[in-house]
């Protein structure tokens, strides 16, 4: 697959140049990561985006599963899969605890969500999205013992006056104080479960707005933070990998994510129990990802609040992708063309 062709809101920077090829075992992942990884978010879209609108998200998600793990074992890394598609009996590819990379480089933990939002995908549905981030080996929480957590995300401006412990009136004044506004004019975004019932309740009976999403909560999460996207708050029960992929964007975008894990069952929360977790603690940012060193790429399948999605041309493509770093803060918008003949003469995907 082709390098992403920047446009001219891909702002040069220091974080750009190249760096010394020689690398120390112990050396943290290097800057250069970053269009790296964007070059495997773009091939997991452009495979995805075929499946667009088709009623099929289990074909969608193999065509992006597939498509990302060719291209992440071309990038300069050790990686271990932290946050995967499952364990590797269900899971034959991108399983967790399998090793990615080309054996060079940095050790790495790495989290992929090939699709997040795959019923958005089949359904043609706003902000689906590919999704990779990696992060200094041994450095992401393992969700492995309970599947769902309750979280609240918000952005930077009001890091700091929100508390998931608190009731759900006093975080959106809190937000509404940061942001000075209203209460009114705060939007909470909630993935739209009948689970969820209760705090739509509490979110409308304080004044606020809420947008609510059908699948996609990494979407959601970096929508909290990111300014421009009409969202001030996530709130709610969503998958914890998902979670430690919104800490890793959180890391690099400012803001905080709050968690706490919420087993779905009596077995599960025996199984948490048994593993050592406390289920009344709070999971802040750094619980989720520690380091500072955390890379993240997304581009768009469906087209989104965040970033505009697959598009195709005669004999060629258009992607859109967002691509962070929390060592320096740089957050990048890159804009790519892509001639779907020339990728077909060398790269390890099938374009169509």
């Amino acid at each position: 697959m082709n390098a992403a062709v920047p446009q001219a809101n891909d702002t040069p920077t220091s974080d750009t140049s190249t760096s010394d090829s020689s690398t120390s075992d112990t050396e943290a992942p290097d800057r250069n990561l970053a269009l790296e990884l964007a070059r495997v978010t773009e091939a997991a879209a452009m495979a995805a985006g075929r499946w667009v609108g088709k009623g099929d998200k289990i074909a969608a998600d193999g065509a992006a599963v597939n498509a990302m793990r060719k291209l992440i074992n071309t990038v300069s890394m050790r990686g271990v899969v932290v946050i995967g598609e499952g364990e590797k009996d269900h899971a034959p590819m991108l399983f967790n605890g399998e090793e990615v990379g080309d054996g060079s480089g940095p050790e790495c933990d790495v989290a992929v969500d090939p699709i997040d939002g795959t019923t958005l995908a089949g359904k043609g549905m706003p902000n689906a999205l590919a999704v990779i981030a990696v992060a200094d080996r041994h450095s992401m929480y393992d969700p492995s013992a309970v599947f769902y957590m309750d979280k609240l995300v918000a952005g930077p401006e009001a890091a700091d006056v929100v508390d998931i412990t608190a009731p759900v009136a006093e975080n959106i004044r809190a937000v509404a104080r940061a942001k000075r506004r209203e209460p009114a004019d705060i939007t909470v975004v909630v993935l739209d479960r009948p689970r969820h019932d209760g705090l739509v309740a509490e979110i409308r009976q304080a004044g606020a707005r809420i947008k609510f999403i059908s699948d996609g909560d990494v979407a959601g999460a970096i929508m909290a933070t990111r300014p421009g996207t009409g969202v001030d708050l996530l709130l709610g029960v969503g998958g914890t990998p998902e979670g430690i992929i919104s800490a890793c964007a959180i890391k690099c975008l400012g803001g905080v994510i709050q968690g706490r894990l919420w087993p779905k069952d009596d077995a599960e929360r025996q199984r948490a129990l048994d593993a050592g977790h406390d289920l009344n603690r709070v999971l802040l940012t750094d619980d989720l990802v520690s380091g500072e060193n955390c890379f993240v790429a997304i581009t768009g399948i469906t087209d989104g609040e965040l970033v505009r999605g697959v598009h195709y041309t005669g004999g060629g493509a258009t992607t859109q992708s967002l691509v962070m770093r929390s060592k320096s803060g740089t957050v990048r918008m890159i804009d790519s063309e892509h001639r779907l003949d020339k990728l077909r003469q060398y790269s390890a995907v099938a374009f169509h």
